[in-house]
């Protein structure tokens, strides 16, 4: 291979999601200090070259590798985890590293009343005290009480609903909503309706307002973003989290947002991923397979792939 072939490959194997480890044994192996000079010159945007003609690594570069090596550890380790500490980790992570209110929202309000309660009661374990007392003391922003009414839920889950109330409520968003409240978030009956109804009644709700305002729900709530992550993450689930996969998978965003693209597929896998990846070509015009080939790299390629794969297997 022509020493500017080895420089792309090896270029492409440093960067993207994941390292592609492969390439820098066979490549680095076999090359000569000469070889190794060259490719720092060349390569601008990992290597700086000072007055002195000093080559050197760009600190920042240095940075973003040791990121992504540890992607493929980072995806084992959340996988083999008990799905209520994972839940809870997350769940840390969104309020001590953020605040993530999306994280906060997906968890409290795309699993069931059973695994969220698990997940309360694993982060009551690991971190000696409750979810909701950290939102509510840590989280200083209107969405508190939205927040803490999320993750305080225990909805049921059963096949009864009112047809009558679920209008009655339809027309209670659909007021609100016209009214133009600039603080969503904070009125009392948003709150209540979505953080205590049913996901079988509200999927009624959101039907019938449907009906009434010829517009979906989270069409109308404008720049409110916690609450149309909300209202997909309680009825729409896939069109949620394929959204999320798409921002992730164009490198849209911090470091936090490629996180993403691991978070949801390993929490995914064994639950509604199929969906999720029907959603996803639907909306992309390409399989999630395709894309994480083009843009992931190494070992932690090949675990979402074979993840991937499993969700074929598994719904």
């Amino acid at each position: 291979m022509a020493a500017a072939d080895e420089f792309g490959v090896l270029t492409k194997a440093f960067t993207g999601l994941g390292v592609d480890e492969k390439s820098l044994i066979s490549i680095l192996g076999k090359w000569h200090p000469e070889h190794k000079q060259s490719f720092r010159k060349t390569t601008r945007d990992i290597f700086i070259e000072d007055e002195r003609q000093f080559e050197r690594w760009d600190d920042r570069h240095v940075q973003k590798l040791q990121q992504e090596f540890l992607r493929f550890k980072d995806a084992v380790v959340l996988w083999t985890m008990h799905p209520w500490e994972r839940d809870a980790r997350l769940l840390w992570e969104a309020v001590y590293k953020g605040p993530k209110y999306g994280i906060l929202v997906e968890i409290a309000c795309t699993r069931s009343s059973e695994e969220l309660l698990g997940a309360r009661r694993a982060y009551h374990s690991l971190f000696e005290h409750s979810i909701e007392e950290d939102i509510a003391f840590h989280i200083h922003s209107f969405e508190k009480k939205l927040l803490v009414g999320l993750v305080s839920a225990y909805r049921y889950e059963g096949p009864k609903y009112g047809e009558e109330v679920a209008k009655s409520e339809a027309k209670i968003l659909k007021n609100v909503i016209k009214d133009g409240a600039k603080k969503l978030h904070e009125e009392e009956e948003i709150v209540r309706i979505l953080t205590t109804r049913s996901k079988l009644h509200l999927k009624a709700v959101f039907k019938h307002y449907k009906e009434t305002s010829g517009n979906y729900l989270d069409e109308d709530l404008g720049d409110h973003l916690i609450l149309k992550q909300t209202v997909q993450c309680l009825c729409k689930p896939e069109t949620y989290f394929t959204e999320v996969l798409d921002v992730s998978l164009k490198g849209i965003g911090h470091d936090f947002a490629k996180e993403a693209l691991t978070r949801v597929i390993v929490t995914r896998a064994d639950v509604d991923l199929k969906l999720i990846k029907e959603e996803y070509h639907h909306l992309s015009g390409f399989t999630l397979s395709h894309k994480i080939e083009e843009i992931a790299n190494g070992n932690f390629k090949d675990f979402l792939l074979t993840l991937i794969a499993r969700g074929d297997q598994e719904n």
